[in-house]
């Protein structure tokens, strides 16, 4: 199961991308959001294409598992593509069959939000992929930190997504026991049909969820014993340092904005 797993799993290979702060690495996520809603072209989305390539390229980290990371989502936006196509009737007609016309702006509207959601999940992985859960919260910690004035709390925030993306894989592997408890009593899920697949997943969802409370409390009761108070002053063991690198990795962010504005 943690071999399928890529989300929020870090992969060390030592390249500059590694290196970076996690705050420009999650500013660079951020403006990269934009620029994906700026791109209305395909010239557009073709040096969006080059440009995302050759970002994940130089982390050294293997494209497949860019790709992988937006496997779980293939059925979501093959129904986004056909919601698409169904629902936008502008444009020449290219295909028609009884009551049902296909329009060259719903293809078109359609393949644009497909790689603009592979665009996003594949590149945002690359946060993930070189920066620990760790630096992760530790950044987004510091760019939330003027919410303080604010009366809000980046602490207690990052906290929950530190606690969730750890969660993620101890959960998954409760399910997969689970599964193949239910398949040594004769339940094999590959081998029932579609609709007794639904019903076992649902009652999957039960012992899964109640593992995961028990599993809440007891780290609730492992941070008091261990003395833990939210928002109490703590010093940091790894300290961020913002570099030359990391002014540049968000310089070419807004380059490559400014680029596919123009376009």
């Amino acid at each position: 199961m943690n071999e399928r797993l890529l989300l929020g799993r870090s992969i060390e290979t030592g390249s500059w991308v590694h290196k970076l702060d996690a705050r420009s690495k999650i500013t660079g996520m951020l403006l990269y959001l934009v620029i994906i809603l700026l791109s209305h072209s395909w010239a557009a989305m073709g040096l969006l294409a080059v440009f995302s390539i050759a970002v994940m390229a130089s982390t050294r980290i293997p494209l497949k598992y860019f790709i992988k990371a937006a496997k779980p989502l293939r059925f979501l936006m093959l129904f986004i593509f056909i919601v698409q196509i169904l629902s936008v009737k502008e444009g020449d007609v290219w295909f028609s069959l009884g009551s049902f016309s296909l329009y060259e702006g719903g293809l078109r509207l359609g393949s644009f939000s497909v790689i603009r959601m592979l665009f996003l999940i594949t590149f945002t992985a690359l946060l993930t992929f070189t920066t620990t859960p760790g630096k992760l919260n530790q950044g987004l910690e510091g760019i939330l930190s003027p919410f303080k004035k604010l009366g809000l709390s980046p602490d207690r925030l990052t906290m929950m997504i530190g606690i969730a993306l750890r969660f993620i894989p101890t959960i998954l592997d409760e399910a997969q026991i689970i599964m193949k408890a239910q398949a040594s009593r004769g339940a094999d899920l590959k081998e029932l049909p579609l609709k007794e697949k639904g019903r076992m997943l649902v009652s999957l969802l039960v012992p899964v969820i109640t593992s995961a409370f028990r599993r809440a409390q007891d780290l609730v009761y492992s941070m008091e014993a261990r003395g833990f108070r939210m928002d109490a002053p703590r010093s940091q063991y790894h300290r961020l340092r913002w570099g030359m690198a990391d002014t540049l990795f968000v310089v070419m962010f807004i380059i490559m904005g400014v680029a596919v504005a123009l376009l």
